[in-house]
């Protein structure tokens, strides 16, 4: 072979490979913009209800997304576990591993909706919530909550869906959950027509009728055959159960010693008062915006680790994971620079009110600086899960957030006065360490040799 002919074969390879990466990856960030627009949509619409309305939704919204890690468990360890499988070839293994998961499914959302149903106030209040924003948070998180069960079917039945290398599938799940979403909290938010206005009430409504959608629709797809995967309704089989949660557990204890975290950060951030708290609510969702590449190229590592080692060629995987993060740092820091240059505009979109403006264009704007560390953080986390190591980010994301993020924000805040800059501030912080940290744990190997 010639040398213009192999230069030409290995052009032809790389692009073959970047084309793999976003097949997976793009449909994957769209999931992730449907799944966000969920929140940001309810912020938006509950927005000019006031502050007191705003402050409700970000502080119930948190324990939602906590709600979330008893799926995570269940959602990591089959994706891990049904990229594996089909790599290796073996799709009968594969089913087996989403009909286990499903059923683990219903059983982690029948005790996600107990728990947060019977204790939504006292879980708002513990967020530093009063008055107003305490009544209109509780009502939001027993609405949201209630429908955990087909919340929980559809998070993992997606994520099995992801694992057999279907992104798109679950792309437009979430797209029909936003389209519902967004008519039913409309309606009964503003009282459209015949319908009362039911403020915050209405806004919940709307994103359980949508999840609700979502879920059924997910079960359908799956019964009638979907990425190669068809449900076979077979007995519990305790030896598949055990490999899921030996894969996700770890996965699960990561986001609940992070999300733990999480909680006493924004505690933190809501006692500078309910201003303070509604900007940094609008940056955060302002930021989330760039967690959609993020979070796609994510989960295309994620598949693509999985599949590599369960074809036996680990060094493909890593090859295609380093391709995810390449892609994933460029669109990530081109939206970090639309951070920089119109952290004003991107803030007045959730809200009129020229204080909360103010209050959190700074943040944004930090948090656009360090988005290569984040997008490092992100893929290469999903990287080692799709390995089936879920232990390490465990380990970066804990010591992360309670050695860091937590006491460096009770730092600044209430000794060194930095105000809400200042939390923002740590935050930057904390995602450049994570993102270096979990970038060489990628590159020592040693997730080529792990068994799931």
């Amino acid at each position: 072979m010639t040398e213009p002919t192999a230069a030409i074969d290995r052009e032809h390879g790389r692009w073959e490979r970047t084309r793999r990466v976003l097949r997976l990856a793009v449909p994957s960030a769209g999931e992730a913009l449907l799944g966000m627009l969920v929140g940001l949509v309810n912020t938006y619409l509950v927005g000019h209800l006031g502050a007191a309305s705003l402050t409700a939704v970000g502080l119930a919204w948190q324990w939602a997304m906590a709600a979330m890690i008893l799926f995570t468990a269940v959602g990591t360890g089959a994706t891990a576990l049904v990229a594996r499988l089909v790599g290796a070839g073996d799709w009968d293994g594969a089913n087996r591993v989403v009909l286990q998961a499903l059923g683990l499914a219903a059983v982690t959302g029948v005790a996600a909706s107990a728990i947060l149903i019977v204790l939504a106030e006292p879980a708002v209040a513990l967020m530093g919530a009063e008055g107003e924003a305490l009544a209109q948070g509780a009502v939001y998180l027993r609405v949201v909550s209630s429908v955990y069960v087909v919340s929980a079917i559809m998070f993992i039945g997606n994520a099995c869906m992801r694992g057999a290398g279907d992104t798109r599938t679950p792309m437009l799940v979430m797209a029909v959950v936003n389209v519902i979403n967004v008519i039913v909290a409309w309606v009964l938010v503003e009282g459209v027509g015949p319908f009362p206005a039911l403020g915050v009430l209405g806004a919940g409504l709307g994103s359980a009728v949508g999840r609700c959608v979502g879920g059924l629709l997910v079960v359908g797809l799956l019964m009638r055959g979907c990425a190669g995967l068809r449900l076979r309704w077979v007995g519990p089989d305790l030896q598949v159960i055990r490999r899921i949660l030996r894969v996700g557990l770890p996965a699960s204890l990561d986001q609940l010693i992070f999300r733990l975290g999480m909680l006493a950060y924004v505690r933190v951030v809501s006692a500078l008062g309910t201003v303070a708290f509604a900007a940094h609510q609008i940056a955060l969702n302002g930021e989330s915006i760039s967690f959609m590449p993020g979070w796609g190229f994510a989960m295309a590592a994620t598949t693509l680790v999985g599949q590599g080692l369960g074809a036996r060629d680990p060094e493909r995987a890593e090859r295609d994971a380093m391709l995810a993060f390449w892609v994933a740092a460029g669109f990530m820091s081109v939206m970090g620079v639309a951070f920089m240059l119109w952290a004003p505009q991107i803030i007045g979109l959730f809200t009129e009110e020229a204080e909360v403006v103010a209050l959190g264009s700074t943040p944004l704007r930090l948090i656009g600086v360090v988005q290569p560390f984040l997008a490092a953080m992100m893929v290469f986390a999903g990287g080692l899960r799709g390995a089936g190591d879920t232990l390490t980010p465990l380990l970066v994301n804990g010591c992360a957030v309670w050695l860091l993020r937590v006491p460096l924000s009770l730092l600044v805040t209430r000794w060194l006065g930095w105000g809400l800059t200042g939390v923002w501030l740590v935050m930057a912080l904390d995602l450049t360490v994570r993102g270096t940290v979990l970038l060489a744990q990628f590159k020592g190997g040693r997730w080529k040799t792990k068994e799931v």
